[in-house]
């Protein structure tokens, strides 16, 4: 018998994107005798087992202990040094290994499905690709590199990380130490340059992107970013948060009742008890890009919500934003705040990235925790392309706690037969067709050229 039998689909899908041999070349100058195990092998076993739900490296004993389902693993020891022998360079060269990867899962999507979804906001698609920016903070004993306090009171790490909301891939990530800035302009430039090298070129200048964030993503350096990215031939875009400052106040409460629209729900209904109107030309946007409109939305407090001293006056709660779209281009003023308002799914993929590796940093060494980050968003990767070409229903859609539960984690007997192994699901496990239709699939997906 043989545990989390359903992981060897991710390790097969590895393969089938061709990131396991991506990442042996990105590796290859850290097996300079051509011996031992394969340092591309070992850190897609790494991936997998993050993505099974691991949290530490010597949780990678759960594939070693099942040669016959994952093959020959590496030891703890051996896994612990290539991720220390994993320097800058090394660490770039894997980032390059993913979008190889990503390039051929999307032509995986583009020949198998009707190519990468789009995201959904207000009841409608939202064109092109959305890029959702957000940090979190990641608790962590002060005895680690470059941990340090944070503004919550905590301590650790302070990761900045951009996600795709069309499919949930974990597109960048940088880590970054407990007290470091949330709306520091340069590390947002950073994620989102890392971001964009993930796309492919013909996503990357042939569709529309919208960059989304909260208010810390609304320093004027890199909202002017955002914008030169335009000379480059890719057609970006912002939403993101703004502070809601006296001036802002002063202009809320200067509004006309007549101009409030009513709010949209998330699929379009009309959303009770909430209004959005616009701000522009009421206060001063000088030093933003030209074009930037700023819209309000108020709406009765829900219990428990953290209200402003304004909140708790006007008996509304407001939230402002930024955005450079034109009604034109993003249709009504409702349709633009319930676009903007969809940014905190994100906090749903830092949640669960959470359980994916980035949650719990297993090293002393920053550069260590670093390498373990880029893995932690390989995992996600594989976890997001699983559900995009192989599955179908509730599951497509479904968390990485879902997936574990019915399909990663799946027992089964193995038996042997004409010199062959086989995995035996028991016929009373309630997805074990869903399981065997995704291996099917994953055995038609076309295979990287090589």
């Amino acid at each position: 018998m043989v545990s989390h039998a359903g992981s060897r689909l991710l390790a097969d899908f590895a393969d089938a994107t061709g990131l396991a041999g991506t990442f042996t070349d990105a590796l290859r100058r850290l097996r300079p005798r051509g011996t031992g195990y394969d340092p591309g092998r070992i850190a897609v076993d790494l991936a997998v087992m993050l993505a099974d739900g691991g949290e530490a490296i010597a949780d990678l004993a759960l594939l070693r202990d099942q040669h016959e389902v994952f093959g020959p693993v590496a030891s703890t020891p051996t896994a612990w040094r290539l991720l220390a022998d994993i320097d800058t360079s090394t660490l770039a060269a894997l980032r390059a290994a993913r979008a190889a990867a990503r390039e051929t899962a999307w032509l995986q999507v583009a020949e198998s499905r009707d190519g990468i979804p789009a995201s959904r906001a207000g009841g409608r698609d939202v064109p092109g690709l959305v890029l959702d920016i957000d940090a979190t903070l990641v608790t962590c004993h002060s005895d680690k590199e470059h941990a340090a306090p944070t503004y919550k009171r905590g301590f650790g790490f302070h990761p900045l990380l951009c996600f795709l909301d069309n499919t949930g891939e974990g597109l960048a990530g940088l880590l970054r130490a407990g007290n470091a800035g949330a709306n520091t302009a340069d590390d947002h430039i950073t994620v989102l340059e890392a971001a964009l090298a993930q796309i492919p070129d013909a996503h990357r200048h042939g569709t529309d992107l919208l960059i989304r964030a909260d208010s810390a993503g609304s320093a004027k350096a890199f909202l002017h970013h955002i914008r030169t990215l335009r000379s480059r031939g890719i057609r970006a875009r912002f939403s993101v948060g703004h502070a809601i400052t006296e001036p802002v106040r002063r202009a809320i409460q200067a509004l006309p009742d007549q101009v409030w629209h009513p709010a949209l729900e998330q699929y379009g209904s009309l959303r009770d008890g909430a209004q959005t109107a616009k701000l522009t030309g009421m206060v001063d946007l000088t030093g933003y890009p030209d074009g930037t409109r700023i819209i309000v939305r108020r709406e009765r407090p829900h219990p428990g919500a953290q209200l402003s001293l304004f909140d708790l006056d006007e008996g509304m709660r407001h939230q402002v934003f930024l955005t450079d779209t034109p009604i034109a281009g993003g249709g009504p003023l409702q349709h633009l705040e319930v676009r903007h308002r969809a940014h905190a799914r994100v906090e749903d993929r830092i949640r669960c990235g959470k359980t994916t590796g980035f949650g719990r940093f297993p090293s002393r060494r920053f550069a260590v925790n670093a390498a373990w980050l880029e893995l932690s968003l390989t995992a996600i990767d594989l976890l997001a392309w699983t559900r995009a070409l192989l599955l179908d229903g509730e599951l497509a859609d479904a968390e990485p706690k879902k997936l574990r539960y019915r399909l990663l984690q799946t027992t089964a007997r193995i038996t042997r037969s004409g010199r062959r192994l086989y995995l035996r699901i028991a016929e009373t496990w309630p997805w074990r067709h869903v399981l065997t239709t995704a291996f099917a699939r994953l055995a038609a997906l076309p295979q990287p050229a090589t």
